[in-house]
């Protein structure tokens, strides 16, 4: 009997967890819609020579941190994405925490990107405005 009780938590832990992720994917997505998709694009692949792709974006697992603080901060100066360089200016987007978390994790989770970990408000709250590259 506690065998199944605790196969049926798991399970009920494992369908809240994802109903989170995708709750927060879809309200990502009308962020992306409405603050992202004019230099990022539909795809995610960005504007060559001028804005980043997100599409498979090596920034995005290797710089999670930075991610973050991009996107709630904004960005100024080099950065090398897939192997590229890119020199411009990402402004601060004017997002509350839990709309960065929830614009990273439609991101992470969009055009072949996969991401182990969500991304929570909590987390993004915890990024300082003032942090190295």
């Amino acid at each position: 009997m506690k065998k199944i009780f605790y196969l049926l938590s798991a399970m009920l832990f494992i369908s809240c967890a994802d109903s989170e992720l995708e709750q927060s994917i879809e309200r990502g997505a009308t962020i992306y819609e409405k603050k992202c998709l004019k230099c990022h694009m539909i795809d995610g692949q960005g504007i060559p020579e001028k804005y980043p792709p997100l599409a498979q974006a090596d920034w995005l697992t290797e710089k999670r941190k930075q991610t973050i603080h991009a996107t709630k901060f904004g960005i100024r100066g080099e950065i090398i994405v897939n192997g590229v360089y890119y020199n411009g200016i990402q402004i601060p987007l004017g997002l509350n925490d839990q709309e960065v978390a929830d614009v990273l994790n439609y991101v992470m989770n969009s055009w072949g990107n996969e991401q182990e970990k969500i991304v929570t408000a909590e987390e993004v709250s915890k990024v300082p405005k003032k942090m190295k590259r």
